[in-house]
C-alpha cells in the first residue's frame, strides 16, 4: 500500500473532455491512512482507508477560493488552505476530487509521513499558488 503524489491521469482527460471545472464545481479534499493506495492511476474518490476519527466526516471539506491563473506556459489553480477543527485524526494523504462530477479524482497528495492531531486543528496548506509550486499545475 502507498500513496504517490500525482496528477491523475483520468483527470487530465476529465478536463479536455470539460467534465471538470475547478473554479464552479464542487471540489472536495479527503484524507486517508497509511493503508491507501493512492496515485495517478486513481479514478474516484472511495472510502477505503479513508481516515475515521473525532472532527473529520467521510468525504472530507470543500475546498473555497479556487482562482485559476497562469504564468508564462503554465496554467495553475489556488485553493484556500482547509482545516478540519478540534479533530483527532491521523492521515498520511489526500485526494482532491470533483464532487459535481460523479466523485472523479484530481490529485493525489502524499504528505511525505503521518501527520496527526489530538484535538486539535488539523490543516492542509496549500503552497504558494504558482508555475513551479502550485499543487495542480498544466505546463
Amino acid at each position: 500500500m502507498a500513496i504517490t503524489q500525482a496528477f491523475c491521469t483520468s483527470a487530465k482527460a476529465d478536463f479536455l473532455a470539460g467534465e471538470i471545472d475547478l473554479d464552479a464545481d464542487t471540489i472536495k479534499i479527503a484524507l486517508y491512512t497509511s493503508t491507501a493506495t493512492l496515485d495517478a492511476s486513481t479514478t474516484a474518490y472511495t472510502t477505503t482507508n479513508e481516515v475515521v476519527g473525532t472532527g473529520y466526516t467521510a468525504g472530507g471539506n470543500t475546498l473555497t477560493g479556487a482562482t485559476v491563473s497562469t504564468s508564462g506556459t503554465t496554467a495553475f489553480v489556488d485553493f484556500n488552505d482547509t482545516t478540519w477543527a478540534t479533530a483527532t485524526i491521523t492521515a498520511r494523504g489526500a485526494l482532491i476530487y470533483d464532487a459535481s462530477a460523479s466523485n472523479k479524482a484530481i490529485a493525489v497528495l502524499d504528505f511525505g509521513a503521518d501527520k496527526t492531531s489530538t484535538a486539535g486543528n488539523f490543516t492542509v496548506q496549500f503552497p504558494t499558488a504558482d508555475a513551479s509550486n502550485a499543487i495542480i499545475r498544466i505546463a
